[in-house]
């Protein structure tokens, strides 16, 4: 009934931790989506307060006022962070099924290193995409989209362009498809091309004006990028090493728990089932792009997913305590087990930085690293403090035990010297992924022993 009991508690410790984590990201998320108040300042006026909402990229702003005409007339406001001496900035719609950047008629300012701006309107044909300049293009009466009032204005690093758009009957303002965009140089009237980072390449939405509620592949794929990171996060990122700190410090010495192996064997069952599952997500989204691919964060991805699955499987391939290649085995499993943690803490920054998201992610992290970190350190320490007040006799038993009875381990396991604190009727430990360990000697051991 109490093995249950635990076993129950350690799986759900795990659940609870991911739904939490989830939880504060789409918080953050959602309250990030709410326009500046720079950005209103900047387009409210005492006859006009146009609707608003922060774009999903770029850390762009969209703002618009509506008039029902014979055609549509609206008012639009874009603005954007340019940082650099030098950059431009683009909004527009496409007439066609679908939002992309061929086929779009956009206005885009430019801002150049002498402070001085200019805006002009666009028309991106396929012959860009192939290469060719893009140059400003004026759209006549009987074209499908008429811009007028075309202004542009700063106010420290947050540039805003504007104007009035008349909308032919092509264009439906409940289903407007929508394109922005942001670069970094210019040339004369010729706007440079743009990053290929996942915020530029997602710079799109099909948005209805009238509900202000956008829409889009792009914000599909955020999603599931989104739930990629929280899995591997939550699974690899802080279930693993929670499993190995267990077993390192609480199957006996310094602190003996009744049911560390419970606990232990769950908790890496749970982060190695959600970590692969968000490695399976992340497989599929780079088999799904046509546009980038993150060569090195998807390597190191298979070669933790490859190694985990391997220290998972260590009971299994283990040689026998009496065989002659034992020790060398040890010290293979407990190098790769902390190499593992290692490499998986630099794929996650990887992965953060390839995202781009708000800082909300990185800070988050660093966080939960940050405490991984305290914990393993009073843990530590409280070994240090308690190891010269062990009775010699019971060292010796415990250095006895520990080449009597060694036991498996996972990623990192307990060290490979751990005594074994299972009792005799107790199961042997089978690791996992951040598994037991073969038991450390009585002898006070490294934070960062193998």
């Amino acid at each position: 009934m109490s093995s249950n009991m635990y076993s129950s508690s350690s799986i759900s410790f795990p659940l609870l931790t991911t739904l939490f984590l989830f939880l504060f990201l789409s918080a953050a998320a959602q309250s990030s989506s709410e326009c500046s108040d720079q950005f209103k300042g900047m387009i409210t006026t005492p006859r006009q307060a146009p609707n608003c909402r922060k774009l999903t990229t770029l850390k762009a702003e969209f703002g618009w006022t509506i008039h029902q005409n014979k055609t549509t007339t609206v008012d639009v406001f874009f603005g954007a962070r340019l940082d650099d001496d030098e950059g431009w900035l683009a909004w527009g719609v496409n007439p066609g099924d679908r939002p992309q950047m061929i086929g779009t008629r956009a206005m885009l300012g430019i801002k150049y290193k002498n402070e001085s701006f200019r805006v002009d309107t666009y028309n991106i044909t396929s012959g860009t995409k192939l290469g060719c300049p893009l140059l400003p293009s004026k759209f006549k009466e009987d074209d499908d989209v008429i811009f007028s009032n075309l202004q542009i204005r700063k106010q420290s690093d947050l540039v805003v362009i504007s104007a009035t758009i008349n909308l032919s009957s092509k264009y439906d303002i409940s289903r407007l498809h929508h394109v922005w965009q942001v670069g970094d140089e210019a040339d004369g009237n010729e706007p440079k091309k743009h990053p290929t980072t996942l915020q530029n390449i997602d710079s799109t939405e099909t948005i209805n004006l009238e509900t202000s509620i956008g829409s889009g592949v792009g914000q599909h794929r955020r999603h599931l990028r989104k739930v990629h990171g929280i899995l591997n996060i939550v699974g690899w990122g802080i279930l693993l090493p929670l499993g190995v700190i267990l077993a390192r410090y609480f199957r006996q010495f310094p602190y003996p728990w009744k049911y560390w192996f419970i606990a232990h064997v769950s908790i890496q069952i749970v982060g190695y089932t959600l970590g692969t599952i968000g490695w399976a997500i992340g497989l599929a989204l780079g088999h799904s792009s046509r546009y980038y691919t993150f060569r090195i964060h998807r390597i190191l991805a298979i070669f933790i997913f490859t190694f985990a699955t391997l220290q998972m499987l260590a009971f299994r391939l283990k040689p026998e305590a009496t065989d002659e290649y034992r020790k060398y085995w040890d010290r293979y499993h407990h190098f790769l087990g902390y190499a593992l943690l290692a490499l998986i803490s630099v794929n996650i920054f990887q992965g953060i930085a390839s995202l781009k998201p708000d800082h909300t992610w990185k800070w988050a992290y660093i966080g939960v690293l940050g405490a991984l970190a305290a914990i393993t350190l009073a843990f530590q320490i409280g070994t240090w403090v308690k190891f010269p007040q062990q009775p010699k006799e019971e060292k010796d038993k415990d250095t006895n035990k520990s080449h009597a009875r060694p036991s498996t381990g996972g990623v990192g396991g307990g060290g490979g010297n751990r005594p074994s604190s299972v009792p005799p009727d107790a199961p042997a430990s089978t690791g996992g992924v951040g598994g037991g360990g073969n038991g450390l000697p009585s002898h006070p051991p490294d934070a960062a022993s193998t």
